[in-house]
């Protein structure tokens, strides 16, 4: 492992969470100390109606589905949210993020535009609303319909402002040593002889086991490579992307939540749960359509 591209990923991971995490944390609590949240998050008031969450998480929500989970955490950690709902947001976003970025790589196999969103979007609400949904005290004494919104009361604005920096810092510290932490166990991941050989000689378990693991680009990278290769058919390529459309990097996404209070092994298992499920359907529906096209043929 090449220990100073290592430190170099990380500062430059480091400096992005920071242009990212403060600035928007600030702008958050501003618009929660002026009041002017109300006016936007009407948008998405039944979505987040629908997965249990406060209507002041829809810029959490909106942030999250076009920018990253930062931007997301930035705009929601303001807010007092219970465990349970941390989880729906983690669930939610961690099928349905970044999603011009990452259905742009997925566009390079084929994956059509409206389906990654939509798919991701419809597989994202169902989810939330399924782990909104379990019973009381599985995730936390307290439901989602008895915890409100409490934001604190400041004499002055400065004073929120300066409250707000400091909270910004600390939430930026802390994410910034939980990626530290998680690019150095990748990159060793990465330098591992058996995944260097692995990688030469791509398995479809080999490519959805990187997918989960290090995430939708490297995944995809790998099916890439394997698509021009001919290695693997357009259905294996297609259906395993649905699955990494909706469950990948599961053990980022989830750590970076489960440090504001998620439940991990809920995150995990909804998550996993919703991309076999949604998987499956994707090989019989592929499997009756190639089977009539030949039928037909």
């Amino acid at each position: 492992m090449h220990y100073q591209d290592t430190i170099a990923k990380s500062l430059t991971s480091a400096w992005l969470i920071l242009k990212f995490v403060i600035p928007i944390y600030l702008l958050a609590d501003v618009l929660y100390y002026y009041d002017l949240l109300r006016h936007v998050a009407f948008v998405l008031e039944p979505v987040t109606r629908w997965v249990g969450l406060p209507a002041e998480a829809a810029l959490a929500l909106i942030s999250g589905m076009f920018l990253n989970l930062y931007a997301s955490i930035a705009f929601a950690a303001p807010l007092d949210m219970s465990p349970q709902q941390w989880t729906v947001l983690a669930v939610f976003l961690g099928v349905a993020h970044s999603l011009v970025v990452e259905s742009a790589v997925m566009k390079h196999l084929g994956v059509a535009a409206w389906y990654a969103y939509g798919l991701r979007i419809v597989v994202a609400v169902a989810a939330g609303v399924a782990v909104s949904m379990l019973p009381e005290g599985v995730l936390s004494q307290q439901t989602i319909g008895e915890h409100a919104v409490d934001m604190e009361r400041f004499a002055n604005v400065w004073a929120m402002l300066e409250h707000s920096f400091w909270g910004a810092v600390v939430l930026a510290l802390k994410i910034i040593v939980l990626i530290t932490v998680l690019i150095m166990f990748m990159e060793w991941i990465k330098a591992l002889p058996i995944l260097q050989r692995s990688a030469q000689h791509v398995s479809k378990g080999f490519t959805l086991a990187s997918g989960l693991i290090l995430g939708i680009t490297y995944g995809a990278g790998v099916l890439i490579s394997e698509a021009r290769s001919g290695h693997m058919s357009r259905m294996e390529i297609f259906v395993i992307a649905t699955f990494l459309l909706i469950c990948h990097a599961i053990i980022e996404d989830t750590l970076l939540f489960v440090m504001l209070g998620a439940s991990g092994w809920v995150i995990v298992v909804a998550r996993s749960f919703a991309a076999i499920v949604v998987t499956w359907i994707a090989w019989v529906w592929v499997s009756k359509k190639v089977g009539k096209q030949r039928t037909e043929g």
